[in-house]
């Protein structure tokens, strides 16, 4: 099988024509409903003073901030035995160290929680290879303008195309699809990889690969009603998941001029929800297949941006790609789609070690640690207490390891350090005497005194609510194997 590395050359069709002519004017929507024009925003910085995200995401479209500058996170990546470069694959394509898989699959648990759990979408797998002389395949992907990757199959000279969007298969599934108004909103759900042949020269780190994977959650809807209830919760899911990475992110919609008229209110109520306020694209008429939609943005340490979670209100695709409902007078009728992805997995991992960086003292969300808990035993002979301290604090879920090498307190300290591990107890005679424990935490310079049970409440009420997964590693240091050297 051959893999041709190419960009798809860009195809203007009748919708690029009508893209030249619509033009846009760009704001600033306070969460109060107040407007304020973008131009004159930029001319008095002090109005952006008090949201330094939204003015980074400006400033960053503008193109007036510094592309070009190495995000720390790239060695920061590979010195916590996260996320690595492979080179015996492509370019853009990375390994994942039993730390960074278990970071990873946490937040795909999120992204799980959040479409089969809250909001009861079906679970789909679609194929990642599909034929480019199916004229919908082609249509899709030449109007996205995307670089992908084409196949050429083994003997047939067959050209086939690497996903590089979720659309592919779900599109041709539900199209041939039987529901009926009375099933609406059919929600569906895919996990998978995509594939984007992006230019050498962008590649950077996490931030932006050739080889990512997405969370797709589609809602199809009966009308712009129904598809605006989707779309708004779904906007108050992705606000809580940024604010439970603890992430700083700033938010932009694009919206068509006739619906930011009928929706400014609604739209003013989810800034509240997110108590952010976002800069507003309002386009002079449809130029894509959706009449809004919104994205999140990162912001890194060197203030670039990229883009996280995504919702667009689609109005056109269904009926384009032949999905339909039954109505209430047995008529096929065309779905509305509301498109929404939480983002890339990989990007978010991004934003997260980016955050975590701009601190003096970089530090994980606690429900995203590796290693939530260290204990450092003195001396060979606290090995055993530490074991069952460890099995006690571990009925409360909790990543707990030990630091059972034949080091000193002082280096056993510095690797915990050196690990972002957020808690972590030295155990020595003292403690083989007592119940009281001394937690010590990276993000306080004060030690606290505490009971093995009022640790495992604190950590259960730090994490309540997050996704939990089981130490990625083995539980004693000394039987780990090391994946990066110094």
């Amino acid at each position: 099988m051959q893999i041709i590395n190419r960009g798809s050359k860009p195809q203007y069709d009748g919708r690029d024509a009508i893209a030249q002519k619509i033009h846009s004017q760009e704001l600033v929507l306070l969460p109060n409903g107040e407007e304020l024009p973008l131009h004159s925003t930029l001319d008095n910085s002090a109005q952006l003073s008090s949201f330094p995200a939204l003015r980074k995401l400006i400033f960053a479209e503008c193109a007036q901030n510094q592309p070009g500058i190495q995000p720390p996170s790239i060695d920061a990546m590979r010195r916590l035995e996260l996320v690595d470069y492979e080179e015996a694959s492509d370019a853009g394509n990375f390994r994942f160290y039993p730390k960074g898989a278990l970071i990873f699959n946490l937040l795909k648990d999120w992204a799980e929680e959040i479409a089969v759990k809250r909001f009861g979408a079906m679970e789909i797998e679609t194929p990642l290879l599909y034929d480019w002389a199916q004229p919908d395949i082609r249509a899709q992907g030449e109007s996205f303008h995307e670089r992908h990757y084409n196949v050429i199959s083994p003997g047939k000279n067959k050209e086939l195309v690497l996903r590089f969007a979720g659309d592919f298969g779900l599109f041709r599934m539900m199209k041939d699809a039987q529901f009926s108004y009375r099933q609406l909103p059919v929600r569906v759900y895919e996990f998978s990889k995509s594939f984007r042949y992006e230019r050498s020269g962008e590649l950077a780190g996490l931030r932006r690969l050739r080889s990512f994977s997405m969370p797709d959650l589609h809602s199809f809807c009966a009308d712009i009603p129904q598809g605006w209830e989707e779309y708004q919760e779904l906007y108050r899911n992705y606000t809580d998941l940024a604010d439970a990475t603890g992430v700083e992110y700033a938010i932009a919609f694009r919206v068509v001029a006739a619906f930011y008229d009928d929706f400014k209110e609604r739209i003013v109520k989810l800034l509240q929800y997110s108590k952010q306020p976002a800069l507003v694209e309002v386009l002079s008429a449809m130029k894509h297949y959706w009449a809004i939609k919104h994205e999140f943005h990162g912001i890194d340490t060197v203030d670039n941006t990229c883009q996280l979670s995504t919702v667009q209100l689609d109005v056109e695709d269904a009926e384009r790609y032949g999905i339909s409902y039954i109505d209430p007078n047995g008529q096929k009728r065309g779905c509305i789609i509301c498109h929404s992805s939480i983002g890339s997995i990989e990007r978010w991992l991004y934003c997260i070690l980016e955050e975590a960086l701009k601190s003096e003292i970089p530090a994980f969300p606690l429900w995203l640690s590796p290693t939530q808990l260290r204990i450092i035993p003195v001396a060979d002979r606290h090995i055993a207490f530490a074991q069952n301290l460890a099995a006690a604090l571990s009925e409360t879920p909790m990543r707990v390891d030990i630091d059972d090498r034949k080091e000193t307190v002082g280096k056993k300290v510095r690797q915990a350090e050196r690990e972002w591990a957020p808690y972590y107890i030295v155990v020595g005679d003292r403690e083989l005497q007592s119940d009281v424990l001394s937690l010590k935490s990276r993000s306080m310079t004060r030690v606290q005194s505490l009971t093995a049970n009022e640790i495992k409440a604190a950590i259960a009420e730090e994490t309540r609510d997050m996704p939990f997964r089981p130490l990625a590693e083995h539980q004693l240091l000394s039987r780990r194997p090391i994946f990066v050297g110094e």
